[in-house]
């Protein structure tokens, strides 16, 4: 963290704050503030112009805020055994203005002004997002490992604390919404900021005067007729803009207090006879349409509001999917990011006017692209883990679309275990083909031993055992001699049991005799391409 050297709330510490994302703009930038929405926020940054506060907010809000802050301190201060001191301070492109840290930097203090409901989540430990993101960002810039949290008045007795330690992965994805906001502010065109349109009826009409006797006396009936029918005619029924939709439904109850006005004016016409035809269908002509003009309007807002939700929903659901697809090219084909799931419905569920649905699925949108942006890049480090662990064995990875939604660290450990497993298998099959040729090899000595071996005619009496020949120590051909006598002699009652033992090396190959009459045989019938494991030609005189 770099440390600076300014005052918080004076001019250098507002300058510095202009070219930073600061802790405090984090739950907004997040989508969680309960003060400032994000194109709120996206607004100030792109213009450089903040919000105007007002004397009264100034007054009792900040400076009272600032003033129960620094009663607080020393409260805390004694109850830890440590100083602690304000700190301004950036790391990349990101700043936290820090109410206290202490001397070794590893514990920071925050604090709020007292209120009820802040009290009791401090009490049960459970923050609200508008809170947390900015304490996030605060121990992501300083580096620290817990803020202590205030909620007070600045006295003792309205004063609670808890200790909040980084969540697992909130860092992460602070990280990505600045990123996500940083390309949302590139994109971004200020709009004009109108006041909440207040709706407006119609030109008033005329009060009707009827008089009767046993007929009509006096009455302006035809002039009131003839401008009530112009009125209607004159409102407007293209809904696009917040006004529009103000003005409609301030109409629709307008029209309803004609009806009723014309409906009494024909009630008190009753009072003084009983049948006057004319003034009864043209007050009832007037009523039918100021009754037609209601209903139409009704319909056409209802509509109309249906109508712009749902064009709000599907932009910011396309808006999505061209995020997805640009996180797609980036993969190369490789992978495809899974479906990632957003409400946008449900965001501008309550919400009346244009400019609050439009941005309840603003901030929607960027907390799913912010999602979605994190998914990719672990895809990406899951990639790229694959190249470097796995590039000669790809044919063990078949299934990447789903390892590469894997945490890093259990793809890791599932591409060495693949491997591993893959070339233990690799080394029993080469040693089963080694056995396979060596017990193929025995075999082949075993059947030419046999072939070779003597036959002595069997004694009359009683079989004799077969003496085992002389072992032979050089590659010369051995001379004849005769075996001295002794008392114990051996006897070859299993020959492939004893070819087995001298391939094991547990017998000397001494024990098995060459038969050098057949071994001579086969060179001079194959010559120069004689070939036989263990034996090769050599040059004699002829």
């Amino acid at each position: 963290m770099k440390i600076h050297n300014v005052a918080q709330g004076s001019e250098a510490w507002h300058a510095l704050r202009a070219n930073y994302f600061t802790a405090s703009e984090a739950p907004a930038m997040m989508g969680a503030s309960k003060q400032m929405k994000r194109t709120e926020l996206l607004h100030a940054k792109k213009t450089g112009l903040d919000r105007n506060v007002s004397w009264w907010v100034q007054k009792y809000l900040f400076d009272k805020g600032h003033e129960a802050e620094a009663l607080a301190r020393p409260i805390l201060e004694a109850r830890i055994g440590e100083d602690l001191f304000p700190i301004v301070g950036t790391d990349g492109d990101l700043l936290a203005s820090l109410d206290g840290c202490t001397m070794l930097g590893e514990t920071l203090f925050e604090h709020k002004m007292w209120n009820e409901q802040l009290a009791a989540d401090v009490l049960a430990g459970n923050l609200d997002p508008h809170y947390y993101w900015q304490l996030e960002q605060q121990l992501l810039v300083s580096g620290a490992e817990k803020v202590i949290f205030v909620c007070s008045d600045g006295t003792e007795d309205n004063f609670v604390s808890m200790e909040y330690t980084p969540v697992p992965g909130r860092a992460a994805t602070l990280v990505a919404g600045w990123k996500q906001f940083q390309a949302d502010l590139l994109d971004f065109t200020p709009v004009e900021v109108v006041p909440e349109a207040v709706g407006k009826t119609p030109d008033s009409l005329p009060a009707l005067r009827i008089e009767v006797t046993g007929m009509v006396t006096a009455s302006n009936l035809e002039q009131f007729k003839a401008h009530s029918l112009a009125v209607f005619d004159s409102i407007n029924t293209v809904l696009e803009t917040d006004q529009h939709f103000a003005d409609a439904e301030k109409t629709v109850k307008w029209c309803g207090d004609v009806e009723e006005r014309l409906a009494a004016a024909k009630q008190h016409a009753l009072s003084q006879t009983e049948s006057i035809d004319f003034l009864f269908r043209t007050i009832d002509e007037i009523s039918a349409e100021a009754r037609r003009k209601r209903l139409e309007l009704e319909k056409l807002v209802k509509a109309r509001k249906v109508s712009i939700r749902e064009d709000i929903v599907m932009n910011a659901a396309k808006a999505l999917q061209v995020h997805i697809d640009q996180i797609n090219n980036s993969l190369g084909g490789k992978a495809r990011m899974p479906a990632v799931p957003a409400d946008f419905a449900g965001a501008i569920k309550g919400k009346k006017s244009i400019s609050s649905l439009r941005d309840a699925a603003d901030s929607e949108l960027a907390r799913v692209k912010i999602a979605a942006s994190q998914v990719g890049d672990s895809i990406r480090a899951n990639l790229a883990s694959l190249v470097e662990l796995a590039a000669d064995y790809v044919f063990l990875f078949n299934d990447v679309q789903q390892l590469v939604l894997k945490a890093n660290d259990d793809l890791v450990v599932l591409i060495k275990v693949r491997i591993s497993e893959h070339q233990k298998a690799e080394e029993q099959k080469a040693e089963a083909q080694r056995e396979q040729i060596r017990q193929q090899e025995l075999q082949r000595i075993e059947n030419e031993t046999k072939a070779s071996a003597p036959v002595e005619p069997a004694p009359v009496s009683t079989a004799a055992p077969v003496k085992a020949a002389a072992p032979i120590q050089t590659a010369a051909k051995p001379v004849a001699s005769a075996a001295p006598l002794v008392n114990l002699q051996a006897e070859v009652f299993d020959l492939e049991a004893l070819i087995h033992a001298v391939a094991g090396g547990h017998a000397p190959i001494s024990v098995l005799t060459v038969d050098w009459e057949k071994l001579d045989a086969l060179v001079a019938a194959q010559g120069a391409k004689f070939s036989m494991v263990g034996v090769r030609l050599v040059k004699v005189a002829a």
